[in-house]
């Protein structure tokens, strides 16, 4: 097995591990955790979720870089600019979701946290109701790119 060989598989690795773990806390958050909390007072509930996307963000921003990273080391050895349509579409839905992301944890998150702070709980439960879409449009989002990996592959 050649170096590039091993630097390709370890790149796919960190890729596609690093999405198992995005879209992977995307589902937890949104199909158990925010269902379990819905009988649960604003003044239990907000700080709860406050403390669970502190945590989240943490890991789904280094899941972000990993993917950038692998991503970028794998789309140069597919051909870059001119890698197959599949490489592109999976890329530039990335780049999307990393946008949404990027609004949730630096535009969105910060609401809540004040929300928290200043118990402020209408205003929290708005801002949660932003990040819960958020959250679900990134779903389906992560969902077609991972179709896109999968099925376009005899393409």
């Amino acid at each position: 097995m050649s170096p590039l060989s091993i630097a390709i598989d370890v790149a796919l690795f960190a890729h596609l591990a690093s999405v198992v773990v995005w879209v992977g806390g995307m589902v937890f958050a949104h199909f158990c955790l925010r269902p379990a909390l819905a009988d649960v007072s604003p003044q239990l509930r907000l700080p709860l979720i406050e403390a669970v996307f502190s945590r989240f963000f943490n890991w789904i921003t280094a899941a972000v870089i990993a993917i950038l990273i692998s991503g970028g080391f794998l789309m140069s050895r597919f051909g870059g600019a001119q890698a197959p349509w599949q490489i592109a579409l999976m890329a530039a839905i990335g780049v999307v979701m990393m946008a949404i992301f990027g609004h949730a944890r630096y535009a969105v998150f910060p609401q809540i946290r004040r929300a928290v702070q200043a118990q402020r709980w209408p205003d929290g439960a708005r801002a949660v109701d932003t990040m819960r879409r958020l959250v679900l449009v990134n779903l389906v989002l992560g969902f077609v790119t991972i179709a896109v990996a999968v099925l376009a592959r005899g393409f």
